[in-house]
């Protein structure tokens, strides 16, 4: 008599959180304002100002915006706060900072709202691997939210996973 080969996998109690399903739809731009600095390092007040008032910010619609300089350039405030004005009426979010910290500005924003009811005392995988730009930190904010109320924290897949964290 043959030995039913069962799943324990899909029969048990295991909750994954996949962080990748949370990735929010949208194209993701990283507006740089060198090409606006004299030799890419200089800022003329006049010029920049001309630069970011005939520039076509309908073009961001939509779009998720991160602001920065990729020169060394030493750049005031001010100078980023003004271009994000501009992006504002039409992006979905803007930044200033790295591609990076959008990223994880993001998530912070979608974790801080998710309901966490469903995640108490059970046994909790977070999901490894992601075909999107899950920046680490959001696999920190995420463990922050779920230790006081997990029964056990894993990482990895169900089939094979590291355990973090066990009440």
């Amino acid at each position: 008599m043959a030995k039913q080969i069962v799943n324990r996998v899909a029969n048990s109690i295991l909750i994954t959180i996949d962080l990748e399903v949370l990735y929010p739809k949208g194209n993701r731009t990283a507006f740089d304002i060198s090409p606006w600095l004299e030799n890419g390092i200089v800022l003329r007040e006049k010029d920049f100002r001309e630069a970011v008032s005939t520039h076509p910010w309908e073009h961001y619609k939509n779009q998720y915006v991160s602001i920065h300089c990729s020169t060394e350039a030493i750049i005031p405030a001010w100078a980023f706060m003004l271009v994000s004005t501009k992006l504002i009426p039409y992006a979905k979010k803007t930044v200033i900072g790295s591609q990076q910290t959008l990223e994880t500005i993001l998530f912070a924003e979608i974790l801080s709202d998710l309901d966490m009811s469903e995640y108490h005392n059970a046994p909790v995988i977070i999901k490894g691997c992601a075909n999107k730009p899950i920046p680490s930190a959001a696999f920190g904010m995420l463990i922050s939210k779920l230790q006081p109320i997990a029964k056990s924290i894993m990482y990895g897949e169900a089939c094979s996973f590291v355990p973090l964290y066990k009440k």
